[in-house]
Protein backbone atom coordinates (compact mmCIF):
# COMPACT_ATOMS: atom_id res chain seq x y z
CA UNK A 1 0.00 0.00 0.00
CA UNK A 2 1.57 3.44 -1.31
CA UNK A 3 1.24 6.17 0.91
CA UNK A 4 2.53 9.61 1.88
CA UNK A 5 3.68 11.48 5.39
CA UNK A 6 3.19 14.91 6.10
CA UNK A 7 4.90 16.38 9.29
CA UNK A 8 2.97 19.52 10.24
CA UNK A 9 5.13 20.00 12.84
CA UNK A 10 7.67 22.94 11.11
CA UNK A 11 5.36 24.97 9.76
CA UNK A 12 2.54 24.81 12.71
CA UNK A 13 2.99 28.50 12.95
CA UNK A 14 2.61 29.63 8.88
CA UNK A 15 -0.94 29.47 8.58
CA UNK A 16 -0.95 29.82 4.38
CA UNK A 17 2.10 27.35 4.08
CA UNK A 18 -0.18 25.04 5.84
CA UNK A 19 -3.07 24.98 3.82
CA UNK A 20 -0.43 25.16 0.22
CA UNK A 21 1.36 21.77 2.33
CA UNK A 22 -2.19 20.50 2.63
CA UNK A 23 -3.26 20.94 -1.08
CA UNK A 24 0.05 19.60 -2.90
CA UNK A 25 -0.06 16.79 -0.30
CA UNK A 26 -3.61 15.89 -1.44
CA UNK A 27 -3.01 16.73 -5.27
CA UNK A 28 -0.27 14.61 -5.30
CA UNK A 29 -2.26 11.68 -3.43
CA UNK A 30 -4.92 12.26 -5.81
CA UNK A 31 -2.50 12.13 -8.87
CA UNK A 32 -0.29 9.14 -7.85
CA UNK A 33 -3.57 7.02 -7.26
CA UNK A 34 -2.52 7.09 -3.12
CA UNK A 35 -4.60 4.97 -0.93
CA UNK A 36 -3.27 6.90 2.43
CA UNK A 37 -1.83 10.01 3.56
CA UNK A 38 -0.57 10.14 7.36
CA UNK A 39 -0.59 14.05 8.49
CA UNK A 40 1.39 14.65 11.09
CA UNK A 41 -0.42 17.81 13.23
CA UNK A 42 1.55 16.88 16.41
CA UNK A 43 -0.17 16.27 20.37
CA UNK A 44 0.62 19.86 21.30
CA UNK A 45 -2.67 22.27 22.18
CA UNK A 46 -4.55 20.55 19.49
CA UNK A 47 -4.98 23.56 17.83
CA UNK A 48 -3.53 22.94 14.45
CA UNK A 49 -5.44 19.32 15.14
CA UNK A 50 -8.80 21.34 14.67
CA UNK A 51 -7.47 23.37 11.88
CA UNK A 52 -6.49 20.63 10.08
CA UNK A 53 -10.08 18.92 10.13
CA UNK A 54 -11.61 21.88 9.57
CA UNK A 55 -9.99 21.66 6.35
CA UNK A 56 -10.35 18.20 5.41
CA UNK A 57 -14.42 18.80 6.25
CA UNK A 58 -14.46 21.73 3.31
CA UNK A 59 -16.42 20.81 0.22
CA UNK A 60 -13.77 21.13 -2.34
CA UNK A 61 -12.07 19.07 -0.31
CA UNK A 62 -14.22 16.25 0.95
CA UNK A 63 -14.58 15.29 -2.21
CA UNK A 64 -11.10 14.40 -2.57
CA UNK A 65 -10.53 11.12 -0.95
CA UNK A 66 -12.83 8.38 0.90
CA UNK A 67 -12.48 8.87 4.50
CA UNK A 68 -10.92 10.25 7.82
CA UNK A 69 -9.55 8.46 10.47
CA UNK A 70 -8.37 9.55 13.66
CA UNK A 71 -5.73 7.57 14.68
CA UNK A 72 -6.22 5.79 18.21
CA UNK A 73 -3.66 4.96 19.37
CA UNK A 74 -1.66 8.04 18.33
CA UNK A 75 -3.60 11.35 19.06
CA UNK A 76 -0.95 13.32 17.18
CA UNK A 77 -1.95 11.39 13.64
CA UNK A 78 -5.24 12.00 10.79
CA UNK A 79 -5.20 9.28 8.51
CA UNK A 80 -6.81 10.03 5.17
CA UNK A 81 -8.04 6.83 3.15
CA UNK A 82 -8.44 7.55 -0.38
CA UNK A 83 -10.54 4.91 -3.02
CA UNK A 84 -9.57 5.59 -6.42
Amino acid sequence: MAKIRLDLHGIFNKGSLIESELNRVLAEAVKKRISLVEIIPGKGSGQLKKRLLRFLAQPRIKNLYHRVEKDDKNFGMVLVHFRH
